[in-house]
């Protein structure tokens, strides 16, 4: 019993063992996932990316052999010769017969297209990593899955290069097929942003042969633009290249970009690519290099040698990284996934004629692009995460062809843009550009064996501009054009052309010679073309380089006529009547205080009278005789010469003026005044005035056309104008000839002067632009502008001009001084003789205006007030005691009869001083008679 009870123990341990062994058996065989690869193996990027997904495989089921449930089967179809058939019927084939549930691949955007709509067809994810077309779009293709990095993100790379440099203009050079249908609108955009535009696009046939590449290097090199962006396949390329450089176009002043599609091309050709395209600069996506990245390459090395070991290979390219993460997310989404029966639901159209028709809707398929699209994971490449249907970029290099070796000079990302750093903001490294120059490029060369054509207008009247002589242009325009050129660093060559008919006429007009520039007849023009709104839309003018504008030019004649009465004209009417005034106030306060002193200023009222005016009027001349003997008239007087000598100098200098200086005005003022006459208005032939005319109301039967500047003089001196309306700088020229008959009057009418002209868009526009501001800043314009308009300068003449006649306001303070000072010495005059009479108030309380006056009249020979110089006989004669005031003697006031003899003394003796009393006094005074009449 005990023998049977140890076997059935033996037999259930061996049994549940084998259970055990066979539960592990079955966990060990993982559900099969099978996925279709659509390459072409005969290419380099087929062929590396074949040895990256196989690697891939490799290395993601060896972590953990016996851990996952689902295991990818990678079913390859090799399309040889990149045809879209081929692709298309591999498409079919993998969904019909191997039911496959997904498809990595297409190889380009030619078979993607195609095959995208047949993934959307049968719900069958479409996984590429290298086609860039068409556009992932979830409504239009939601089962094609892009997993390499956009190319819109890359063209905002090339743009900031282009905009660090400050190029304006750039030629895209791409391949005739679909990866380059997104990429070059793109690039356009892009441009456009950062202020560079692209003149024209360089495309070529994926089949052309050397001479239609030869035609399409010679097409550039007839362009001004030297920047160049390159995108094409690594065979084109290549021959590209190695003819560009035999044509020259290798060397300095080009500029070489080449995108991401082709920068691998320095790995896989190696020192072939790297001899024709040094100093290419190129856009690649950046991979940060770590030991998981080495480890790869290792393995990956020895992999592929051991099937191509003539291979120069060091590694892996970017799109065979971009494959290997891809295979290792759809292994990592079908593990997320589980196990979903393959089998397709029978489309609905399942018994059509052909294999499309009979290919149902993979339920797998669903299940697994919506695991793929959840993918999240440290790749090679850097963080793998789907957004928007393709895989989210981030970092780009900036490299650098130097010799057979590849350099890194800087780096593009959203945060600094072009920079040294991936942490900081920092310029690039130095650049070697082709030619071995370390200076970058301008942007543009000048056309390959190619002389600019510059079209010269024909200007007989006015030559001192533009004339063409002997196959050259001559004339102020032309010498400020040679003077710019020639400052340029680089060299110009130049064939003038004339615009004329040989014989001196023009062949047009300046808006038709612009014109032939837009037609690009010419390559400039050079000559007195104004810069106007309606020319500006067809060409591109330089700044100007001459004074803007159009003024009025008109006849002057002289204001002031010579007359018998020209000297009363250097005083208005006003300052005349106010000097006459002051005259005869000052000599009425003279004489006021100096005739009761001063016996000059005694007599006959009528001889009082001349004496004062003829003392007032002789002081204009400072010829005064008579003596002052008062301190207050002195002041008076001394006050009134300092008047008086301002008033004589200005005086004769006015007259002076008058007599001798041309007053010279403008016949018309304004334009409003010509049109109110009906008068004829000049204007230069074959210019833009008669617009401007027209806007200001002036009838065309009004308007004259004039040639040249003896044309102007004839017209203006004869009347046949009144007036001629042009730009400053031919009014200018005008008047260097004709200075002293005419001057330009009115408001000036805002024009841009003159410019050259060049097509839109060259870039030699800015170089001259700022050579004529140097040129203007250096002084030079000066000294060609003294030879164009003479060294002297015609004084202008102003049309608001009038009478220099001196007016009273200009004179009115000196009156206000001499007026007051006069007034306050004849106040304080009377204030003093007052006070010396204060003892007659004293004793009479009562006194009229009459005997006041009298008082003040009446002339005193003792006023101790008015001190008298003691150095005059007379003044001592008048000092003697015995003569008495008409005040100091009461019976002064006796009335005499009729009959006596007031001027007969008394009979008996007389003492000596009565007898001096007695003597004849002469004749009395004027104020004397006054007072005796007062006191009667």
């Amino acid at each position: 019993m005990k023998a049977g009870a140890a076997l059935g123990v033996l037999l259930c341990l061996v049994l549940g063992a084998a259970g055990q062994l066979q539960a592990a058996g079955e966990r060990r065989r993982a559900v099969p996932v099978d996925v279709g690869v659509i390459l072409d193996r005969t290419t380099w990027l087929g062929n590396i990316s074949w040895a990256c997904m196989e690697l891939a495989l490799h290395d993601f089921y060896a972590a953990d052999g016996v851990g996952y449930g689902t295991r990818l089967r990678l079913h390859l179809r090799d399309t040889a010769a990149r045809s879209a058939v081929d692709a298309a019927a591999a498409g079919v084939d993998l969904l019909k017969n191997v039911r496959v549930q997904a498809i990595i691949g297409p190889q380009t955007s030619t078979q993607a297209k195609f095959l995208s709509e047949l993934g959307s067809k049968a719900s069958v994810p479409i996984i590429s990593f290298s086609a860039n077309s068409p556009s992932p779009s979830s409504s239009q293709t939601p089962y094609f899955i892009r997993t390499s990095w956009n190319d819109s993100s890359q063209v905002e790379a090339i743009a900031s290069l282009v905009q660090r440099y400050n190029w304006r203009d750039v030629v895209p050079v791409f391949e005739d097929d679909d990866s380059n249908t997104r990429f070059i609108p793109d690039l356009v955009d892009a441009l456009g942003h950062v202020d560079a535009r692209v003149s024209h696009r360089c495309k070529i046939s994926a089949s052309a042969g050397e001479d239609e590449i030869k035609a399409v290097i010679s097409s550039l090199k007839g362009n001004w633009t030297s920047v160049f962006v390159v995108r094409m396949s690594y065979q084109l390329a290549l021959k590209f290249f190695r003819l560009a450089k035999d044509e020259g176009m290798m060397g300095q002043g080009f500029v070489w970009i080449a995108a991401f599609g082709l920068t691998d091309m320095f790995d896989i050709v190696g020192s072939p690519a790297l001899d024709v395209m040094n100093g290419v600069v190129g856009v690649d996506p950046y991979v940060e290099d770590t030991v998981k990245l080495q480890n790869f390459k290792r393995k990956w090395l020895e992999r592929y040698r051991m099937e191509n070991p003539e291979t120069k290979l060091n590694g892996p390219i970017v799109s065979g990284l971009y494959a290997y993460d891809t295979v290792w997310a759809l292994a990592l989404a079908a593990e997320k996934a589980g196990y979903v029966n393959s089998d397709f639901v029978p489309s609905a159209a399942n018994k059509g004629s052909t294999d499309f028709d009979r290919i149902g809707s993979s339920k797998a398929g669903k299940k697994l692009l919506a695991a793929f699209l959840k993918s999240n994971f440290s790749g090679l490449t850097g963080e793998f995460h789907i957004q928007d249907l393709q895989l989210v970029s981030t970092t780009y290099k900036i490299i650098n062809v130097i010799g057979q070796d590849i350099k890194i000079v800087g780096f593009w990302t959203p945060g600094f843009n072009i920079s040294r750093s991936l942490k900081m903001k920092a310029d690039l490294y130095t650049i070697i550009w082709p030619g071995g120059s370390h200076n970058a490029s301008r942007g543009w060369l000048l056309p390959a064996n190619k002389k600019l054509k510059i079209g010269v207008p024909v200007k007989p009247g006015f030559d001192d501009f533009i004339r063409f002589q002997n196959g050259t242009a001559r004339g102020f325009c032309a010498d400020v054009f040679h003077k710019v050129i020639h400052a340029l660093p680089y060299k110009v060559p130049i064939q003038y052309e004339e615009f004329g008919d040989g014989k001196g006429e023009s062949n047009g007009t300046y808006d038709e010679l612009v014109y032939k520039v837009y037609l690009k007849e010419y390559d400039a023009v050079v000559g007195d073309v104004t810069i106007l709104a309606n020319r500006s839309l067809y060409v591109d003018f330089t700044l100007p380089y001459t004074e803007s504008g159009v003024r009025m030019l008109v006849p002057v004649h002289d204001q002031r006529k010579k007359t018998a009465w020209t000297f009363l004209k250097p005083l208005s009417r006003d300052l005349w009547l106010g000097t006459g005034a002051f005259i005869v106030f000052t000599g009425f306060v003279v004489w006021f205080i100096e005739h009761r002193t001063n016996e000059e200023f005694r007599g006959p009222p009528a001889s009082q009278i001349g004496s004062m005016f003829y003392f007032s009027f002789s002081t204009l001349v400072f010829a005064h005789r008579e003596r002052i003997s008062n301190n207050l008239s002195r002041i008076a007087v001394v006050i009134w010469l300092f008047v008086v000598l301002i008033l004589q100098q200005s005086y004769t200098a006015s007259l002076s003026s008058i007599l001798t200086v041309e007053q010279l005005q403008p016949t018309v003022t304004n334009l409003d005044e010509v049109i109110r006459q009906g008068a004829n208005v000049g204007y230069l032939n074959d210019s833009f005035l008669p617009g401007l005319l027209k806007r200001l109301k002036i009838n065309d039967s009004k308007m004259i056309p004039l040639d040249s500047p003896e044309e102007y003089n004839d017209a203006l001196s004869s009347g046949r104008v009144a007036v001629i309306v042009d730009e400053i700088p031919y009014l200018k020229v005008f008047l260097s000839k004709y200075c002293h008959n005419y001057t330009m009057v009115g408001p000036t009418y805002k024009f841009d002067g003159f410019g050259y002209a060049f097509p839109r868009g060259s870039p030699l526009t800015p170089e001259i632009s700022r050579g004529i501001l140097e040129l203007a800043a250096s002084g030079r314009m000066t000294k060609l502008e003294k030879q164009l308009y003479g060294d002297t300068t015609c004084p202008d003449k102003d049309d608001s001009q009038t009478s220099s006649s001196l007016t009273l306001h200009s004179f009115l303070g000196l009156f206000i001084i001499t007026g007051t000072t006069s007034l306050l010495a004849l106040i304080l005059h009377v204030v003093i003789t007052l006070y010396n009479h204060r003892s007659h108030w004293i004793s009479d309380s009562q006194i009229s205006w009459r005997q006041l006056i009298g008082v003040l009249s009446i002339h005193n020979h003792d006023d101790s007030s008015n001190t008298p110089d003691t150095d005059d006989p007379a003044g001592i004669a008048d000092l003697d005691p015995a003569v008495e005031s008409p005040w100091s003697t009461p019976h002064i006031n006796v009335n005499f009869d009729s009959d006596s003899d007031p001027g007969s003394p008394p009979e008996g003796d007389g003492t000596p001083g009565r007898d001096v009393s007695n003597q004849d006094p002469g004749p009395p005074s004027f104020a004397y008679m006054h007072s005796e009449g007062v006191m009667e």
